[in-house]
């Protein structure tokens, strides 16, 4: 190899994604347990301890015996970092092919996939705007400032949530910090591993975001709301602004008793993910390198083993 050469080097990785509902974890538990793979999350939300229903994580007993990594590893109160988690994320896929099984990526957050797979790196800090940023944040609300970063960089606006105030500043704080735009920190499509990037897609997309909804408060997603309030979901910078969690805090009183009407809670739950659901689709659709799949195909597992090398299990 010459000092030019960029081809992808280290273990072959799979990466399943695509927006919210599709049903990658579960196609990631079936393709693992068929290759010899172990699972690494890249769910923002699934990293932390707790958010089980509202992120739909899968129970022990749906993962079918493939070890999960980057599950519940972070408490509430903890500001997600999306530098950190591309390190662990590395060591995890170095960990997996060390000991001869296939690391499979799985999630939907664009941001983490990319910055495990890709050449991303991340600018430095700057506290004084930071500050003055989140002063404002405080003041104006999210949505002004998203707003704003939406007039700068209107695809950096279209991957973060509207709600989602620590993102949407650090956004900022780097465009000034830069002079130019937060997604011009992106690496062009190129993986640093051998990769096949599947994508996930499903012809009823909008009703099954509704009846992911439904299904999440019939189990319980109230009440998780409420055993987590003490633990610091509601002041946390990141955990607390999750779809349902958020939408489901502000009919909640301190001690969690209701003090808003939790129907109207769970339809802005609903109209926010199928936003949210829109938003990943327009992310994920950018990148030539992956190859789509319909999730209500019967034979989908088998289309994408096919998409596989040889080498991948063997």
């Amino acid at each position: 190899m010459t000092d030019t050469d960029t081809s992808p080097t280290g273990p072959p990785v799979v990466a399943i994604v695509g927006p919210t509902g599709t049903g990658k974890s579960d196609l990631g538990v079936a393709l693992a347990r068929r290759i010899g793979g172990e699972i690494i999350n890249a769910d923002s939300m699934q990293l932390y301890r707790g958010m089980d229903i509202g992120t739909a994580k899968l129970s022990p007993a749906e993962r079918g015996g493939v070890v999960h990594h980057l599950l519940d590893i972070w408490p509430l109160t903890k500001s997600a970092a999306v530098a950190e988690y591309q390190k662990l994320a590395r060591a995890a896929i170095a960990d997996i092919a060390g000991r001869g099984r296939v690391p499979v990526l799985v999630g939907g957050s664009g941001l983490y996939v990319r910055a495990t797979l890709d050449r991303l790196e991340f600018p430095g800090e700057s506290p004084a705007i930071r500050s003055r940023l989140a002063a404002e944040l405080a003041e104006a609300g999210p949505a002004a400032l998203h707003s704003r970063l939406a007039r700068l960089d209107p695809a950096a606006a279209m991957a973060i949530l509207p709600s989602n105030g620590r993102r949407i500043v650090r956004a900022l704080e780097v465009i000034e910090l830069t002079g130019g735009l937060f997604t011009a920190r992106m690496p062009g499509f190129e993986s640093i591993y051998p990769t096949v990037q599947i994508a996930l897609e499903h012809p009823d997309l909008e009703n099954r975001v509704r009846r992911r909804v439904d299904r999440m408060m019939a189990a319980g997603l109230l009440d998780e709301v409420r055993r987590l309030l003490p633990l610091g979901l509601r002041e946390s910078p990141t955990a607390g602004k999750a779809l349902g969690y958020q939408q489901l805090l502000a009919v909640l009183d301190e001690h969690g008793e209701l003090r808003g009407n939790l129907d109207d809670a769970v339809e802005l739950t609903v109209r926010a993910t199928w936003r949210f659901v829109r938003r990943q689709r327009s992310w994920f659709r950018r990148d030539p390198r992956l190859r789509w799949l319909d999730a209500a195909a019967p034979d989908v597992l088998d289309t994408a083993l096919a998409l596989l090398p040889a080498r991948l299990g063997s």
